[in-house]
Parts: structure tokens; C-alpha cells; sequence
């Protein structure tokens, strides 16, 4: 014995001096698995309810069969849940898995060789070739006693009964038992059992657990509507002059709000103004008396980033504005600018947190060649950037306190990405139901990253996306390729910072365009409020910025005034709730129309099929062929079936695959189809 220990020990030595391998007997590979965010550094996104399909290349040596499982779970399961892998094609192999509730999933991939599936291939060919099977039959009840021992119910005793059946098989003079053998061998029951009861030796784990972070419903579907509670008020004061409004007068607003369709009542900054440089009329540096400042502005003495702007209400005012609207149906997001008037306490308090000039002073922001003497912006980059960060995290925690669940970032690529991923993480640590939506509009990669960090949402380049090719191509990118998997959109006509070029004739069919476009090709769209609805456009000359905004000044809307397009809105909002096909993104297909400016695309959820057909030319009536992919819809080719256009109330009766569209600009400039066949 003592011998046989001293051989085993020194066997164990001259191994590891031949630095072997300890996996040396896994025989599986498994490479590019999909999806997988930039080798499993970033999580990709999804809400509950949506599938997530999985694939990977998985082979091995030799002609042995190999079984596959996708292994997924969520922090609640005590345990992974197994979906087994089918085979593509070309080693090839898929599975996938649904997430029911917000958190994050985890997914990997097992596989190993299937000794048995072998096995019984190995019966199969050598049967159909005429041979009679004895050994191959011992093996078999081998296997089966393995995989008896691992069954549970009823499939038990019927694996111990086979196990005893192959036994008596073998037996070269039970012909009866020899071909009851062949056959349950060779049914879909035996391959069904192999599937349940595996024997893995020696599996593959795939190197990595990925990851699917999975937000609250609202993230993947929701519709924006922008006001500045300072004007909310709808009364007017001495001589005309507007009155500033409070979280009251935004109470009023809701009703009308809620009936146009909107779920999300988004307000630019509310805390105090800063008195110092403060801002005047359509951004003149010098401001008159009575002048309200620039909410972005943030901070006086009366407060920061924590403080309520006194002429707006009292902090309870506003939580009261959050219970309010929440019984309308709408959240209430706030806006998050990380940056100073210098009269915020920050500026007095931490004036290391700032970045100073040679003289000593605070460095004023600028973006060339605009200047903002009225904000410091935050410097990132100081020493005492822990207490910074810890001090964001604090506000952040402040604002969920108050009921806060939606937060609209001003921004957000101008502050470290690290930053992000770190304050994001930490805050849903205690509100995981928290949403932060990206208003970055700067270089792709850098919007990429901060979705990658953790935004829930994102802003795009849709305000200036505006023919059918910049659409089609830009939408491409979004829905079909690897940012599809991370990258949530969220398309603005405008926002109270861009009045675009296209939009400031103030021509009407090209404001039903853009919000019809914004509305149906993504699932989370927004507009600035009264200003869009109005359909207002006159710019500051020459740039994309409208003339007397009321980021400088106190606006006084006419709350009671309707139009086609505030009628379109309220339509299309309740079209949207009402169709699935409406409240995803991804789910897009581009269709062929001969027209240059016609455009058509197709979105389906289950059996709710919506086509969209829309004449980008604001000015001229179009006309087309516009082929529908029925081969997708399971419609014959030559078939019959009904269009309803869901704006109009119109159908129409279509057959096979080209179909002619008309649109008239200036009676109604798309179509909005379900398809009822």
C-alpha cells in the first residue's frame, strides 16, 4: 500500500512538472456567444416579458454528439434554470429564455460530450447496416441505470424497466426482448429521456456569466411631455405680462395632459436661480429687474440641487405634484444638470470642486464660441473628486425620497463615464426601479458608452434625421445591429434647446410628419410640450434655437387651444396603448416603395400587424407601389385581406404583395394601417 502511494505521489509531481492542464479531459468548445457586449464587460438591456435568444458556436473533436444547455437565473432563483440547446446549422447552436421581473439576469452556456446520444447513433447505424447488437446493448443498460438514478416521477421506473430490457436484449436468444430494445432505443421517448436525465462528464462552462439588466416596464415604453412649471400659470398679469406658475397651476395641466396620451411629465430644472450673471431675454448677458433667470442656472442662497425654487411651491407642493400626477397615469421625471450658478453653495462650500484660472477665480462654462457667465460647470477632475461623487449619490437619493423615479440627465457626456456606471449602480442599489435618460447629442461612441453605463434611455440623432434615406439608415443601425441590444432611443421633433431647421417655416404637415415618425418608428418618444403642440417655430436668426425661449423667460401659453396636430397627438397616444406592435422598438422592417420619398415600414407583435406608409415631402402629393412582406404575415401570395387605417377610420381591401398608396400632404400625410387579415 505504502508503495502504491509513493508511485501515485510521484506520478502527481512528474505531472505538474509537465505544467498539464487541468481540464485536459473537456473535449467542448464554446466561442462566440450572442448576444455578448464587448466580451461581457456591459450588460445588455430588456424589460420583462421579452425573449432573449441566445446562440454560440459550440463543436468538438471527433465524431462524438454533444448536448448544450443555456443556464440563466435571477438573483431570486435558488438555482440556474436549463433550456437545452438546438442545433442550427454549421456548429451553430440556440436556446432562449424569457425575463419575467426587473433585475439583473445571468446567462452562460454548458456542453459537453453526449456519451449517450453517441451511443444510441451508434445503435441506430449499426441496426439499419443488419448487424445483431450484444455488447452495444450491455453498454446501453449502463447508461440507462445512470440515467435512472438521476430520473424522478414516473420516468424512474421506466428507465430501471429499460435498463432490465436491453440486459435481457443482449441475450442473443431473446429475439423478443432484442426487438423491443431496438425499438424504444430508436423512439422520440429514449431521445426525449437523454434531454432530461444527461450524464455530463467532464462539461464546458462557457468563461463567462453574462448579464441582462432588466428595467421596469416604462423603459422600454413611454411617452414624454415637457413643460416649464413657470409657465404653467393661465392667467395673465398687469398689462398682458405672464404670471409665473407653480406646481399648482402644472396640477391644473394634468387633465389635459392625460388625455392627450402622455405618461411622462418631464420639467426642466426646479431648484433656485443664481442672481449672479444671471441671464435675460433670448440670452442676453445682461438681465433686467424682474428678470426670472435661467433655470439651469442652478443655486442661490437659498439652496442647491436639494432645494425647491420658492416661487414654484414648497418641497411638499411638489411631492403633492408627484402623487397628482401619478393618479393621472403620468411619473413625474426630474432634470438632473451637474452644474453651478455661483451663488450655489457648492461654489462657497467645496470651491475645490471647481476648476480655477491662473488669478485664482472660478472658470466660467463655455462651448465655443457661446459663454455662460451665469454656471461653473463641475470639475471631474479634482482631488477631492470622492467627496464629489458621494455628494451626487446623496442628491440622487434625495430626489428618489421625494417619489422621484424618472431622472433626465442635461448632458451627460461631459462628466466621466465611470462616474455613470458608478452612481447609476449605486443609487438603483436602493431604487431599483429608478430610470436615467441620456440627453447627450455629441459623437456616436460617446452616446454608445453612456448607454453601455447604464441610461435606461437615450437621446438620438433623430431632430436631424430627416429624408427617407437618413431614416431608413439611421434606424438600421439602431434596431438591427449590435446596438438594438443596449441601446434604448428616445426620439424628440424638438426639445426647448433645438428648434430645427426643417421645422422652423412653421409649415403644418411637417410637424404631423416629424411627430408621426417620432411616435411609430420608436416605442419611447417626447415632445416640448405647448411649444411643439403650438406648433411654434419662430428661430433666434440663424441658428436652431427658437426666439424668445423660455429657458430665459416666462412664457404664457393659450392651454385651451387645439389644432390637427394636438388632435393627431392625442389619436396616435391612444393608438400606441392600444397596439403591442407600438411599444417596441426593435421590432421594425423597412419595406420597399418606388418613391424616393414615400416611406414605409412594418411592425409586428404577435398577431397585431401595423403598417406605416408616410410621404416625408411636406410640400408635394406622392404616390407609389409599396410592397407588403406578406410571407412574413402568412398571407398568400394573390390573397385578399383588409387594411383598417387607424387614424382615418378608412379600410381598404389589398391583395398579395404591391399595393398602391397616395398621400396628400396637406390633407394627411401617411397612413397608419392594421392589418386585419
Amino acid at each position: 500500500m505504502a508503495k502504491s502511494t509513493k508511485t501515485s505521489r510521484s506520478a502527481s509531481a512528474a505531472y505538474k512538472l509537465a505544467n498539464l492542464p487541468s481540464d485536459g479531459q473537456i473535449r467542448v468548445m464554446i466561442e462566440r456567444v450572442s448576444p455578448e457586449l464587448d466580451g461581457g464587460r456591459f450588460p445588455i438591456k430588456a424589460v420583462p416579458g421579452d425573449l432573449i435568444a441566445v446562440e454560440a458556436d459550440i463543436f468538438l473533436d471527433g465524431h462524438d454528439k454533444l448536448a448544450a444547455r443555456l443556464l440563466y437565473k435571477h438573483p431570486d432563483d435558488p438555482a440556474w434554470i436549463e433550456v437545452p440547446m438546438v442545433f442550427i446549422n454549421n456548429d451553430r447552436w440556440g436556446a432562449s429564455f424569457s425575463v419575467e421581473k426587473p433585475g439583473l439576469y445571468a446567462y452562460t452556456i454548458e456542453g459537453w460530450v453526449d456519451h449517450i446520444a453517441s451511443w444510441k447513433h451508434e445503435v441506430e447505424l449499426k441496426v439499419a447496416a443488419g448487424q445483431r447488437l450484444t455488447s452495444e446493448l450491455k453498454a446501453g443498460a449502463v447508461y440507462v441505470e445512470g440515467m435512472a438514478q438521476r430520473a424522478e416521477g414516473d420516468d424512474k421506473p421506466t428507465l430501471e424497466w429499460l435498463a432490465g430490457l436491453l440486459e435481457a436484449g443482449a441475450d442473443e436468444y431473446n429475439d423478443a426482448a432484442y426487438q423491443e430494445s431496438v425499438q424504444f432505443v430508436e423512439s422520440d421517448l429514449f431521445t426525449d429521456l437523454i434531454q432530461r436525465y444527461p450524464e455530463r462528464k467532464h462539461p464546458a462552462r462557457y468563461a463567462r456569466e453574462l448579464v441582462v439588466d432588466v428595467d421596469r416596464p416604462k423603459a422600454g415604453f413611454s411617452t414624454w411631455y415637457c413643460l416649464f412649471p413657470r409657465s404653467a400659470s393661465q392667467e395673465q398679469g398687469a398689462g398682458g405680462a405672464p404670471t409665473h406658475g407653480t406646481f399648482r397651476d402644472v396640477e391644473k395641466l394634468l387633465p389635459r395632459i392625460e388625455a392627450m396620451g402622455f405618461d411622462v411629465l418631464y420639467l426642466p430644472p426646479i431648484h433656485p436661480i443664481g442672481e449672479s450673471f444671471r441671464k435675460g431675454k433670448n440670452n442676453n448677458v445682461v438681465s433686467q429687474p424682474g428678470e426670472p433667470g435661467v433655470p439651469y442656472g442652478i443655486g442661490s442662497e437659498l439652496g442647491g440641487h436639494t432645494a425647491i425654487h420658492p416661487e414654484l411651491g414648497t418641497l411638499d407642493d411638489f411631492k403633492h405634484l408627484i402623487a397628482i400626477a401619478r393618479n393621472h397615469g403620468m411619473e413625474v421625471a426630474m432634470d438632473l444638470a451637474i452644474q453651478v450658478s455661483p451663488d450655489h453653495p457648492w461654489a462657497k462650500d467645496h470651491p475645490e470642486w471647481f476648476k480655477k484660472r491662473p488669478d485664482g477665480t472660478i472658470q466660467y462654462a463655455e462651448n465655443p464660441p457661446k459663454k455662460y457667465q451665469d454656471i461653473y460647470p463641475v470639475y471631474f477632475e479634482t482631488d477631492d473628486w470622492q467627496s464629489l461623487w458621494i455628494e451626487m449619490k446623496e442628491t440622487m437619493l434625495t430626489w428618489a425620497s421625494w417619489g422621484v423615479r424618472i431622472i433626465r440627465v442635461d448632458n451627460p457626456h461631459t462628466k466621466p463615464f465611470q462616474f455613470w456606471e458608478w452612481l447609476i449602480a449605486e443609487v438603483k442599489k436602493i431604487y431599483p426601479d429608478l430610470l436615467f435618460l441620456a440627453e447627450a447629442f455629441t459623437k456616436p461612441k460617446v452616446m454608445q458608452q453612456l448607454a453601455k453605463r447604464g441610461f435606461a434611455q437615450s437621446y438620438t440623432y433623430f431632430t436631424w434625421r430627416n429624408t427617407k434615406h437618413e431614416l431608413e439608415e439611421y434606424l438600421t443601425e439602431l434596431t438591427q445591429g449590435e446596438m438594438k441590444r443596449y441601446y434604448r432611443p428616445n426620439f424628440w421633433p424638438t426639445t426647448h434647446d433645438i428648434n430645427p431647421y426643417i421645422l422652423q417655416s412653421g409649415h403644418e404637415p411637417q410637424f404631423l410628419i416629424r411627430f408621426l415618425l417620432a411616435a411609430t418608428l420608436s416605442s419611447n418618444y417626447g415632445i416640448y410640450g405647448p411649444s411643439f403642440e403650438l406648433m411654434e417655430h419662430l428661430p433666434f436668426p440663424g441658428k436652431e434655437e427658437y426666439i424668445d425661449s423660455e429657458k430665459y423667460e416666462i412664457r404664457h401659453w393659450d392651454w385651451h387651444r387645439t389644432n390637427r396636430l394636438t388632435y393627431l397627438i392625442g389619436l396616435v397616444n391612444r393608438i400606441r396603448r392600444e397596439n403591442p406592435a407600438l411599444q417596441t422598438t426593435n421590432n421594425l422592417t423597412f419595406c420597399r416603395i418606388d418613391d424616393d420619398a414615400l416611406m414605409a415600414y412594418l411592425k409586428v407583435t404577435g398577431h397585431n400587424r401595423l403598417l406605416m406608409v408616410i410621404n416625408t415631402d411636406a410640400y408635394n402629393r406622392r404616390a407609389g407601389m409599396v410592397q407588403v412582406p406578406i410571407w412574413q404575415l402568412g398571407i398568400a401570395d394573390g390573397q385578399e385581406y383588409v387594411v383598417h387605417d387607424l387614424l382615418t377610420g378608412a379600410q381598404y381591401t389589398w391583395k398579395g404583395q404591391w399595393n398602391y398608396v397616395e398621400l396628400d400632404p396637406y390633407l394627411l400625410p401617411m397612413h397608419l394601417l392594421k392589418i386585419e387579415a
